[in-house]
C-alpha cells in the first residue's frame, strides 16, 4: 500500500496512532490546529508547523520570495489564531537547491520578518539543507493562549451557530485570475483577489476576542475550504451540521469570477480553501453579540451560514433552489487520496 492509496488525513491519524502518549503537559495533541501544552503559570503553550512546498502550494514564478516569506509565516499564525492565541516564537527550515539566487533568499526572509513584526513574533532559529530539486519551506510557530480561553475544534453544541468571519472564496478567485489571462475581470479587482490568494490575513485579533468572550463553543481555520474544515469541527466535536448556500459571505467579485469560471460562487467559497478565515460556533442567543464585538472591534465582518444538528442527523448543504444535498469534503489533498 502507497500513501497515495491512503490519503491525507487518514495518514494523519494512522501516524497518530503510532506516536500516541498520554504525557500530563498536553493538552490538546494531534488533530486540532495547534498543539496546546501545560508548561506551568496562568497560560498555555500553542505550537504548530506547517510547509510551503514548490509545485505544491506554490508555483516558483508566480509568487515574488518577499510576498511567499509572509506567507510561510501567515498561514501559521492562522492556526495560533483558531485555538485563540497569540503568536510569539518562529523557528524556520529552508530546504534549498544550490543554484538558487542569494537575494531570492533574502527577500523571502525580508517578507516573513515583514509579517512576523506585524505579529509580534520573533524568528529565533532554524536550520538550511540541500535540495536536489525543488523548495521546500518550513516554519514551527509557538505562541500563547490564557487557560480560560482555549478554544478547540471539539464543543460545538446540536443547536449552536455556525459563524465565519470576513469573506469566503477570495483565494479561490484569486487563484482562477492567475491562471486565466483570458477572464474580462477588471484589473484592480483582479489584482486584489491575486493578493488574497497569495498571503492570506490571519485573523489573529479576531480569534482571541472570539475565545476571550467565553461566548463561543467550537473554532478552527478555514485552510481546506469550509466544506471541509466544518467537517473536521463536526468530527471532533461529534456533531452534524447544516450550512445555507445563501447565507456564505461571498463578495461580488468572487461571483463574477465563478460566472465567468462557469462555477457556482458557494462552490468557490465551499471547496477551494485557502481562505484562512475562522469557522466557530456559539449558542443562538450569543451570535449577535459575539459577532458585533468582532465587528466593532476588528472591522471583521461575521456571518452566521449555518447550525450545529445533532450527529445522526447527518452534515448537509441547502442550495439556494432549497434543496439540501449532503455536505461532503472535496478538492485539493495531498497525495491524491480520498477523503476522509
Amino acid at each position: 500500500m502507497r500513501i497515495a492509496d491512503v490519503g491525507e488525513f487518514p495518514l494523519i491519524a494512522r501516524l497518530a496512532r503510532i506516536v500516541a502518549s498520554a504525557q500530563p503537559d498536553v493538552v490538546v495533541g494531534i488533530g486540532d490546529d495547534a498543539a496546546a501544552l501545560d508548561l506551568g503559570g496562568d497560560r498555555l503553550v500553542l505550537f504548530t508547523v506547517d510547509s510551503q512546498v514548490e509545485g505544491s502550494h506554490f508555483v516558483f514564478d508566480r509568487i515574488p520570495p518577499h510576498l511567499l516569506g509572509r506567507r510561510l509565516l501567515a498561514v501559521n499564525a492562522s492556526d495560533i489564531a483558531a485555538m485563540g492565541g497569540r503568536p510569539t516564537h518562529a523557528l524556520v527550515s529552508l530546504v534549498l537547491p544550490p543554484d538558487l539566487a542569494l537575494a531570492w533568499v533574502e527577500e523571502l526572509y525580508a517578507g516573513l520578518e515583514e509579517e512576523a513584526e506585524r505579529f509580534g513574533v520573533a524568528v529565533v532559529g532554524g536550520n538550511v539543507a540541500r535540495s536536489p530539486g525543488g523548495i521546500v519551506l518550513d516554519l514551527a510557530l509557538v505562541g500563547g493562549v490564557p487557560r480560560a480561553h482555549l478554544l478547540t475544534r471539539a464543543g460545538a453544541r446540536p443547536g449552536d451557530l455556525v459563524l465565519v468571519t470576513g469573506a469566503l472564496g477570495e483565494a479561490a478567485a484569486g487563484l482562477i485570475v492567475s491562471g486565466r489571462a483570458d477572464l474580462p475581470v477588471p484589473a484592480a479587482e483582479g489584482e486584489a483577489l491575486v493578493a488574497r490568494h497569495l498571503v492570506p490575513t490571519p485573523r489573529v485579533r479576531e480569534g482571541r476576542l472570539i475565545a476571550a468572550s467565553g461566548l463561543a463553543t467550537a473554532m478552527t481555520d478555514l485552510s481546506d475550504g469550509l466544506g471541509s474544515d466544518v467537517g473536521h469541527l463536526c468530527d471532533r466535536s461529534r456533531v452534524g451540521v447544516r450550512i445555507h448556500a445563501e447565507k456564505l459571505p461571498v463578495p461580488p467579485a468572487v461571483a463574477r469570477v465563478a460566472e465567468l469560471a462557469g462555477e457556482p460562487p458557494w462552490d468557490l467559497a465551499l471547496f477551494h480553501g485557502e481562505d484562512f478565515e475562522l469557522v466557530f460556533t456559539c449558542p443562538p442567543d450569543a451570535a449577535r453579540v459575539l459577532s458585533e464585538r468582532v465587528s466593532v472591534e476588528t472591522g471583521t465582518p461575521v456571518s452566521v451560514v449555518g447550525e450545529v444538528l445533532p450527529a445522526p442527523a447527518g452534515r448537509w448543504l441547502v442550495l439556494p433552489t432549497g434543496e439540501e444535498i449532503p455536505l461532503a469534503p472535496r478538492g485539493f489533498r495531498h497525495f491524491s487520496g480520498p477523503a476522509p
